[in-house]
């Protein structure tokens, strides 16, 4: 009989018996090893905790299940071995590496506040059925309002059911992306770049201001 564990995982409670805990340790070690330096590790090692719950979670027959090794080896074959990611460490699973394989990603509808103009509605529903840009909605609902009235409606309607893309992992759902660990932090990474780009223009745009 093997002893178990109980964790939080991206704020859920699991049970995971203590072969795959050590393994789920390593392996999570490893990928904050590799991302120490980056400026977004936190967030990274955020959003990968959560997505690993979200895989768990799917795996697990009932809530009282036990993670298994079985179960750590699916996830890290979906994630990524430390070798997809670029890291130095090998993760070892049960003596031999874990094969990777693609988990395809289902779009899911979110409201996208990195496209906003009023709530991210129409920029979360070009991304969901792959318009390429969001004016093209945008201007199919001020059309349709203007004749009908009704889409401004609908607008609200969505505005309320429809939750926010808050984090890396429902961006990348958000327009079908694989999401693992490599997509996570590259989506992490590139939100920070563009952050520090816009500060940067803020500051510059105040600076010229103040000189005029």
């Amino acid at each position: 009989m093997k002893k178990v564990e109980n964790i939080n995982l991206g704020t859920i409670k699991f049970v995971i018996d203590t072969d795959a805990y050590d393994a789920l340790e390593n392996y999570l070690d490893t990928i904050e090893s590799h991302f120490r330096k980056s400026e977004g590790c936190e967030e990274i090692m955020e959003d990968i905790e959560i997505r690993m719950a979200e895989l768990f979670h799917e795996s697990l027959f009932s809530a009282n299940s036990i993670i298994s090794m079985k179960h750590v080896n699916e996830v890290i074959a979906i994630m990524g071995t430390p070798e997809d990611f670029g890291a130095t460490t090998r993760t070892r699973v049960n003596g031999s590496d874990t094969k990777s394989r693609k988990k395809y990603q289902a779009k899911r509808l979110f409201r996208d506040q990195d496209e906003t103009v009023v709530a991210g509605v129409c920029s979360g529903l070009a991304a969901y059925f792959g318009v390429s840009d969001p004016v093209i909605v945008r201007m199919i609902f001020i059309i349709a309002t203007i004749v009908t009235g009704v889409p401004l409606i609908i607008y609200a309607i969505l505005w309320m059911i429809i939750p926010v893309a808050r984090n890396a992992n429902d961006r990348l759902a958000m327009r079908g992306e694989p999401i693992n660990v490599d997509s996570i932090s590259k989506q992490v990474e590139e939100e920070l770049y563009n952050l520090k780009d816009t500060l940067e223009e803020v500051g510059k745009s105040f600076g010229g201001k103040k000189k005029g």
